[in-house]
């Protein structure tokens, strides 16, 4: 990544790298309403239907790292333009297919797409704004705040192409807006320098295969058993490709991930934090759902309208509250009360009832996990990204964008499990839905606990998290 830049366009710039954002999110959402009818049409098994996210999480996930890798080696705006195209044939292969496997590749391409985007779209982020760190901290608070954005009208236009238009339109919609985004990225984002180096394609290979055979693992684990041979399976193979892959790079003069660059003070830390935050707020947002339309009765449109005041919190935290709070108590602070407050949250989200409301269940518990959430994003994702060399910035990128999405599937799959246990798929049974997904936001308040201790103790002080450090690691 090329030092930072004043581009007199860096705000409009910064409006395309929030949109990349709020449609990457968007993208994991908004086929939810869509899968009963795509199940009819494409002959989808209710076994195989979930493939359908899946194939997109696992491609985007598997493959952050390398798309970190190609934005430092061959220039974040060309790979930011790559992952628009990629994403662009992924979305009308996917809207086109008439077969299942078809419409499987189409996401996987999808997903290979945003593993494109994402992490270039940080780089050229911090390449626009990491001069005036009182400019980046705005930056990543809008940037951040996309995210909640998309994945709210996620749900909003997921329900309304459905019932208006048809399913295909929920991947067809991504068409125009990439090539809006490939129309503008030359004349916005600053062209940067490509870096000599390898890919280092056998590092690619067991990094993606490790990942992906992780959240394959993760997802599969809740439907055919956390003992059973295909996840314990599962799970060791992927152990052994990440083994092998950190033996790879240890050993390689170019490697796609520079071991050393987890000794950068605070880098491993914010990524724990992220990981742990995803891990915790998914599985908040997918049984918060669940229980506004199983258990409460509220339909796709209505439940996305219950989602608005949460998504309101957090992008105004995000962009007018958490950067002020930062900059005078830190970022350590920040985060470890973030993950406190989305725990209390969580916790209070906790006591639903089957003969509960929305306005006294949902949101006042709903808005307090909300601003935790807030609270904790922006100066975790900041610390992670600022903390890493500037040439580094694609990697640094790449490596919290895996951490959040890993988290994300991991927090989800064994939430997913524990609700199971406790009657969350028993529909029709408001009683036991309720009480699965109870226990659900039990677990993920655990999770955040245990972010919030950890960043306690691993966190270094009081550093600013658009601050720049050195580090000789």
């Amino acid at each position: 990544m090329s030092a930072p830049t004043r581009s007199p366009r860096r705000w409009w710039a910064l409006a395309l790298i929030a949109l990349a954002q709020f449609m990457v999110i968007m993208d994991t959402s908004i086929i939810g309403v869509a899968l009963p009818r795509m199940q009819a049409d494409l002959g989808f098994s209710q076994e195989n239907l979930s493939w359908v996210f899946n194939a997109y999480v696992i491609a985007f996930g598997g493959l952050l790292l390398l798309g970190g890798r190609l934005s430092d080696l061959l220039g974040a705006r060309r790979m930011f333009a790559a992952g628009w195209l990629v994403l662009l044939a992924g979305s009308a292969v996917a809207g086109a297919a008439g077969t299942a496997w078809v419409e499987l590749a189409g996401r996987a391409l999808q997903g290979a797409g945003s593993a494109l985007i994402a992490p270039s779209a940080l780089t050229l982020l911090m390449m626009l704004f990491g001069a005036t760190p009182k400019e980046l901290g705005k930056a990543l608070a809008l940037y951040g705040a996309a995210a909640p954005a998309g994945g709210t009208a996620g749900v909003f236009l997921g329900g309304v192409i459905t019932e208006y238009l048809s399913w295909p339109w929920v991947f067809y919609l991504n068409i125009p807006i990439a090539v809006l985004a490939l129309t503008l990225t030359p004349a916005l984002m600053p062209a940067g320098s490509a870096q000599r180096g390898s890919t280092d394609l056998l590092g690619a290979f067991l990094a993606t295969g490790g990942l992906a055979v992780a959240v394959y693992a993760i997802v599969r684990a809740p439907e055919t058993g956390w003992g059973s041979a295909e996840t314990v399976i599962g799970l060791v193979a992927a152990v052994a490709l990440l083994a092998a892959f950190v033996v790879v790079q240890a050993k390689r003069r170019t490697p796609l991930v520079r071991l050393g660059i987890f000794r950068t003070p605070d880098l491993g830390a914010a990524n724990i934090a992220q990981l742990l935050l995803g891990a915790a707020w998914i599985p908040m947002w997918f049984f918060l759902n669940l229980y506004l339309q199983q258990v409460l009765g509220l339909g796709a449109f209505a439940s996305g309208a219950a989602l608005l005041p949460m998504t309101t919190v957090i992008m105004l935290l995000m962009i007018v509250i958490a950067p002020r709070l930062a900059a005078r108590f830190g970022v350590k602070t920040m985060i470890v009360s973030g993950l406190v407050v989305l725990a209390l949250g969580l916790g209070w989200l906790a006591l639903v009832r089957p003969d509960g409301s929305y306005a006294a269940d949902v949101l006042p518990a709903s808005l307090v996990a909300a601003a935790g959430m807030a609270l904790a994003f922006v100066p975790s994702l900041g610390t992670a990204i600022s903390a890493a060399r500037p040439e580094e910035g694609g990697l640094a990128s790449g490596i919290v964008n895996t951490s959040y999405q890993i988290g994300s599937a991991l927090g989800l799959a064994a939430m997913t499990a524990l609700a199971t246990s406790r009657g969350v798929d028993r529909i029709g049974d408001p009683a036991a839905l309720t009480s699965g997904v109870s226990a659900a936001f039990v677990g993920a308040a655990g999770i955040a606990i245990a972010g919030a201790l950890i960043a306690g103790i691993s966190l270094r002080g009081k550093r600013s998290a658009t601050e720049p450090q050195t580090t000789n690691a």
